[in-house]
């Protein structure tokens, strides 16, 4: 049975998308470069707006990060017991290139951990969602839910990855071992790559460049509900709202556990602070 506040995540998230995408099929929006350089657009502000005045309505007690709001001080932050954590669109960059491949991210963190997950791709009109110790869930196209799990492996196939389209490839390959043969599947948004892995559709995904908490936080619970995880570049866990920085370092997202991946990946030093 969905809960109160995983109920009140999903119709956000729907919400934002149907304000995504009356502007992305318009296609009168602005585009703008943050301080490091990634893009933003006011679709993204007009999604923020959506789910900060929402959340702020149905949930006050809740404080709320967001990429596109401004960020309080870990010395705020830090007494925090819960939380929301959002990503308005995932894949502004597949966004504005109009492939579709984007999403609305939200995350309620409770005690240093995302506790609920939801991930709405709006163009694919689907949408993925978790809730601690309750499982994982994909809502189709057609509002069919089901119950979804990481892909199993019996050692005869290739390991399927997740890469993206606008990356090159051998920013992904140098970090593979040669005893594994690999697929690989591009794909859009960051979050969208990590649902891919709760459904079964690829094995894993391997992310270097710069992300913030919001990437990870919503598909952190979704994967570990389908029997995966995201751990950083030596496989280490990830952290939530432990630093004064929000920025995540070089992470991995995988599926099924009882592949060993620290044969699979070769372990990189993190980068942190981008």
């Amino acid at each position: 049975m969905t809960s109160e506040l995983l109920q009140i995540a999903i119709d956000i998230a729907v919400q934002a998308g149907e304000k995504v995408m009356e502007i992305y099929q318009q296609g009168d929006f602005q585009e703008y470069q943050k301080d490091d350089l990634s893009p933003v657009t006011s679709a993204d502000i007009a999604a923020n707006q959506v789910m900060t005045s929402q959340l702020q309505r149905l949930t006050p007690d809740i404080p709320i990060i967001s990429e596109e709001s401004e960020i309080k001080s870990l010395a705020e932050r830090e007494h925090w017991l819960r939380y929301w954590l959002l990503d308005p669109i995932d894949g502004t960059g597949e966004f504005i290139a109009a492939s579709g491949d984007f999403a609305v991210n939200i995350a309620l963190v409770e005690n240093g951990w995302p506790r609920i997950g939801v991930i709405h791709a709006p163009a694919h009109n689907t949408l993925y969602f978790a809730e601690k110790n309750k499982g994982c869930f994909k809502r189709d196209e057609h509002g069919n839910t089901t119950s979804i799990q990481v892909a199993k492996y019996d050692g005869n196939r290739p390991l399927n990855i997740a890469v993206s389209r606008r990356q090159a490839l051998a920013n992904v390959t140098q970090y593979l071992y040669d005893e594994f043969s690999y697929s690989h599947i591009p794909f859009g948004s960051c979050s969208l790559k990590s649902c891919l892995i709760a459904e079964g559709t690829a094995d894993f995904y391997i992310r270097t460049g710069p992300t913030g908490e919001w990437d990870t936080g919503a598909s952190q619970i979704i994967l570990e509900e389908a029997g995966g995880t995201i751990l950083d570049s030596e496989f280490n866990a990830l952290s939530y709202n432990k630093r004064e920085s929000l920025m995540n370092p070089d992470f991995i997202a995988l599926g099924n556990q009882q592949i060993p991946w620290q044969q699979v990946i070769k372990p990189y030093r993190c980068k942190r602070d981008y």
